[in-house]
């Protein structure tokens, strides 16, 4: 089976209401009628229903509900009640809150901050940036969690890489330099992703350019990865991690039997956590490229309820997936 298909399997048996925002974009049409179609979810198209209606088969009607945030009515009311509420310190009046709430973005994240969806996509035509700033604002970080952060999920056709034919990175798309401290929060939370969206059981890795050096190593590059590991090995003891490792020793378990003997992820890992978004970036897009590996992502995690942020160069499928992973999430 496509990995993949493991994911949208799951999560169509769970009734969600997913909201897509850019209904200006095709691709989003596309993705809604299929998800639609499938009976992935409810989702939720914002904008003029009369519009949107003409673009959406007889089938995938079933399953779809049109909001228009132009519109006045109760809930924008309310809307623009808790906008005020959430960013009054911040110098929100009532007059700014009812012309934000005509946002499309902001009026998604308002109906999931109120209970009204379960998770919003977006991001074919809007940056990441945005789509991070209002999520951040309205509906605020999980009870616990420091940073935000996030993995794309790597569906590998080399059955001898990761579980159930999946890699998690991690952080690839939101922080630039994490500390040794956010390392490793970002290492559990990646561990639970992988977990609960891909079925896997998680060997964590924290990456740098080289493996087991001992004290003798005084570069703060790798100095950090040490901490993190130690960090997360009394923050979060049921975490299977290891570190410092360098990719091939990570992975290729004749490589690890000569590098880090004793470790019981080396060579094994199946979820890699980047020293910093450079190495990420740069990692996920060669492997993406040059192995034929699909990326899916950024996918969120430390969010108080899901948003997920997709690539602008994104298609229906993937968006489709996004929806799916967005799903599970929202469980």
């Amino acid at each position: 089976m496509d990995a993949f298909n493991y994911i949208i399997d799951k999560a169509k048996h769970i009734n969600k209401k997913i909201i897509l925002t850019e209904t200006e974009d095709q691709r989003i049409i596309d993705a809604a009628n299929m998800a639609g179609e499938m009976g992935l979810c409810e989702v939720v198209l914002l904008g003029d229903e009369t519009e949107l209606s003409s673009k959406i088969s007889e089938k995938a009607k079933a399953n779809i509900t049109f909001v228009n945030p132009l519109i006045a009515s109760e809930k924008q009311e309310e809307y623009v009640a808790l906008l005020v509420e959430l960013r009054k310190a911040k110098g929100m009046t009532e007059e700014i809150a009812r012309e934000q709430v005509k946002n499309k973005l902001v009026y998604a994240m308002l109906m999931l901050r109120s209970g009204d969806a379960d998770g919003v996509v977006s991001g074919a035509i809007t940056h990441t940036a945005e789509v991070l700033r209002y999520a951040f604002q309205i509906v605020g970080t999980k009870q616990g969690v420091k940073k935000v952060s996030s993995v794309f999920i790597m569906e590998s056709p080399n059955e001898n890489y990761g579980e159930n034919g999946f890699l998690v990175f991690a952080d690839c798309g939101v922080n630039p330099n994490p500390t040794d401290v956010e390392l490793a929060e970002i290492a559990n939370l990646s561990s639970e992703t992988a977990k609960n969206i891909c079925g896997m059981d998680p060997k964590v890795a924290l990456l740098t350019y080289s493996t087991k050096s001992g004290d003798e190593m005084k570069d703060e590059n790798v100095c950090k990865v040490k901490r993190a590991l130690e960090i997360a090995k009394t923050e979060y003891p049921n975490l299977a991690i290891d570190g410092e490792l360098q990719a091939d020793a990570a992975l290729v378990p004749s490589v690890a039997k000569l590098k880090s003997p004793n470790s019981t992820v080396a060579g094994n890992a199946n979820v890699l956590i980047f020293p910093d978004l450079n190495a990420g970036n740069i990692s996920y897009k060669l492997v993406q490229r040059l192995a034929g590996v699909r990326a899916v992502g950024p996918i969120l995690q430390g969010l108080a309820k899901p948003v997920n942020d997709l690539s602008r160069g994104t298609n229906a499928e993937e968006i489709v997936l996004c929806m799916a992973i967005t799903i599970l999430q929202s469980n």
